[in-house]
């Protein structure tokens, strides 16, 4: 059995400080968008979604800051976790980005593991990929865990769009939410966590990853020239329903990285519309971003913690959750995830 079972979370982001504080807000649709000192063409202050942390850390500093937070949240959430044999997944932002922090690729891992005063497993790895991020790590987590032996792989992403070349870089590509231009994102920044494992035979109920689909997507947000069929975004699904041996209409509702834009909530219909092929009355579409903002590399294991808190404590619209990602590079991933028992001995 390659599935994976979603132990932990850990999280910082715009409406809390941990996951717990995060997902309250989220489930109650809370927001803490606020003007920043950042001016738009217009002239407008930049309204964004800032993490408030006690220090006014800024840039590569900030990034650590949060990462370690969240990663040592959910390392508390399993008790006796081995710090030294558990590989450290970290999502970051893609290596193209307008604006990304200097030496994320040689010195980000080593400088979270000074601050958290830990060392992780030497198969801890960067994986660059922007919201897809999470997904690879997912993938590279069941390696981990049911090849290589690894009880337990930690997935963390951390990021922030909140610098003025990445927001002036996204605003002159009109992929900003300002006061010229209304069909954009809100920058956020962030860090979350979760900790995988392979199920356990045991009576209650685990939030398990059991099918991983990956697809690419030539009509991207930016090519103009291309018409949008979603082609990318059907292929993972498609993929992770045969991977994990599920229809789409046995899924309750979808778990999306959707930041406000236009593009991915069109794929995210045009992708749905190819592959239910039976009719049902609500298939409901989460998307947390609307709340902490876009807050790339981060929202992935966000999402993971949102589908974990929602499962454990009732609100969710069903077990069974159609997990999706992509980045603006036309990479798309896809997860199923079911919250369940597995059969006790």
């Amino acid at each position: 059995m390659s599935a994976l079972s979603i132990l932990s979370s850990g999280m910082l982001s715009a409406v809390g400080l941990s996951a717990p504080a995060s997902c309250a807000a989220i489930r109650c649709a809370l927001d803490n968008f606020q003007e920043t000192r950042f001016i738009d063409a217009g002239g407008e202050w930049q309204v964004a979604a800032s993490v408030p942390l006690e220090e006014p850390w800024r840039g590569r500093t900030k990034l650590v800051k949060m990462a370690a937070r969240a990663i040592a949240e959910s390392l508390t959430g399993v008790p006796g976790i081995d710090c030294a044999a558990t590989p450290l997944l970290l999502g970051v932002a893609e290596l193209d980005r307008p604006g990304r922090s200097d030496g994320l690729d040689t010195s980000l891992l080593r400088d979270i593991e000074c601050e958290l005063g830990v060392r992780f497993h030497e198969a801890s790895t960067l994986i660059p990929r922007g919201r897809v991020s999470a997904g690879v790590a997912l993938l590279n987590a069941r390696r981990l865990i049911h090849e290589g032996g690894h009880r337990h792989v930690l997935i963390a992403g951390v990021d922030s769009f909140l610098n003025a070349a990445t927001l002036s870089a996204f605003e002159q590509r009109q992929r900003l939410l300002t006061s010229r231009h209304s069909n954009g994102f809100i920058p956020g920044e962030g860090a979350a966590a979760v900790v995988v494992g392979a199920p356990v035979r045991q009576d209650a109920e685990q939030l398990i990853c059991m099918g991983l689909g990956f697809g690419v997507e030539k009509a991207s947000v930016e090519a103009d020239d291309i018409p949008l069929r979603a082609d990318g975004l059907v292929q993972a699904t498609q993929a992770a329903l045969k991977d994990g041996n599920c229809r789409m209409e046995q899924m309750d509702y979808r778990l999306t990285d959707n930041s406000g834009e236009q593009y991915y909530f069109k794929e995210a219909a045009l992708a749905l519309s190819r592959t239910l092929r039976v009719v049902k009355e609500e298939f409901d579409i989460w998307h947390p971003a609307d709340c902490i903002g876009e807050c790339g590399a981060a929202i992935g294991p966000a999402m993971l913690a949102v589908a974990l808190a929602a499962s454990r404590k009732g609100y969710s619209l069903g077990s069974n959750i159609v997990y999706q990602l992509g980045n603006d590079a036309g990479e798309r991933a896809v997860a199923l995830l079911r919250y369940q028992r597995v059969g006790a001995a």
